[in-house]
């Protein structure tokens, strides 16, 4: 399977990442290592979760990284597989808090919970908005240096603090994000395109989709407020359902045919073909569900089905 490369890494992911928000949720221990087990076994490598998840749920959080600490200890898996979590959600201290203080302590919690001397892609979650960059770009680069991370990526950054990042990290030699984690998605392209896209090429940053089915809805499932009951995260998909989210779907169901395929995987390859889109992240929470998503990252769709996704789903 073809590999792409993490920004200016040395790290080589194939084109999904599993995104392990359903461990220790949706999906109990022994469903969650029978999905790794497949998405390993089908030749993919990157696992995408954080220090919250599954915190919504239970009140607590690291379900996720503990589920998959102990599959990589069972399964001998750890060399097989690239990790990336995140830092800076509420755990609890009643804030996000992506200071270096807070940063230091938390990847402590983190190691221990997925049984790993030093994590592949340490991710800051979420901007608090008052943390000056350079001083979340030093943790990374003292976590880097001390050996406990390979190196540092970003989620939901806006342009500005992004750019910033960027300068500072240029200016007083820290480390780079060499990934960002946007929203994106079919749907919801506004806000990447209009600037985060560009920054991201120039740059030479990864970009990792998180959301990319659109919480379900790209699937197809949700076609009407009657079926928003047919999962736990249904209520999510209220707002898709317009005009343009029906078109999306209309289109969706086009390509779905001429392809023999579900939308799904029709989704996650639209992703694929942009330039700036080095993987998707996608989630299941059965092995049924696991296929398309698998599916969606062979797939190659030809220009026709790529222009017409495009112009059902123009934002402008």
């Amino acid at each position: 399977m073809q590999t792409k490369q993490l920004g200016n890494t040395d790290i080589k992911i194939a084109p999904l990442a599993f995104g392990g928000n359903v461990f220790g949720w949706t999906a109990d221990e022994n469903t969650s290592f029978k999905i790794l087990d497949a998405f390993v076994e089908a030749g993919f490598n990157f696992i995408d979760t954080a220090d919250v998840y599954a915190r919504w749920a239970t009140g607590v959080g690291g379900e996720s990284e503990t589920i998959i600490g102990k599959w990589m200890k069972l399964r001998g898996t750890r060399n097989k597989v690239i990790i990336a979590t995140k830092v800076g959600m509420d755990m609890g201290q009643g804030k996000i808090d992506i200071s270096k203080k807070y940063i230091l302590k938390a990847v402590e919690e983190s190691l221990k919970r997925l049984q790993m001397d030093c994590i592949d892609l340490y991710q800051t979650h979420k901007d608090d908005d008052v943390t000056l960059v350079e001083e979340t770009l030093e943790a990374h680069a003292q976590l880097i240096k001390e050996g406990k991370i390979r190196y540092a990526g970003t989620t939901s950054f806006l342009p500005a603090r992004l750019k910033a990042s960027i300068e500072a990290g240029k200016k007083n030699n820290l480390p780079r994000y060499e990934t960002l984690q946007p929203l994106y998605n079919l749907y919801d392209r506004e806000v990447f395109e209009k600037e985060l896209e560009a920054i991201c090429i120039e740059n030479n940053i990864s970009v990792i989709t998180y959301f990319s089915l659109a919480s379900g809805f790209l699937t197809g499932k949700y076609r009407s407020k009657n079926d928003l009951s047919k999962s736990i995260r249904g209520d999510r998909c209220e707002h898709y359902l317009n005009e343009r989210g029906f078109k999306i779907l209309t289109a969706l169901d086009v390509v779905s045919e001429q392809f023999k395929t579900s939308p799904s995987s029709v989704s996650l390859a639209w992703l694929l073909s942009k330039p700036s889109v080095t993987a998707p992240i996608a989630s299941a929470r059965t092995l049924e569900q696991l296929k398309p998503l698998i599916e969606g990252a062979q797939l190659k769709l030809n220009k026709e089905a790529i222009h017409l996704l495009d112009e059902a789903s123009k934002w402008s």
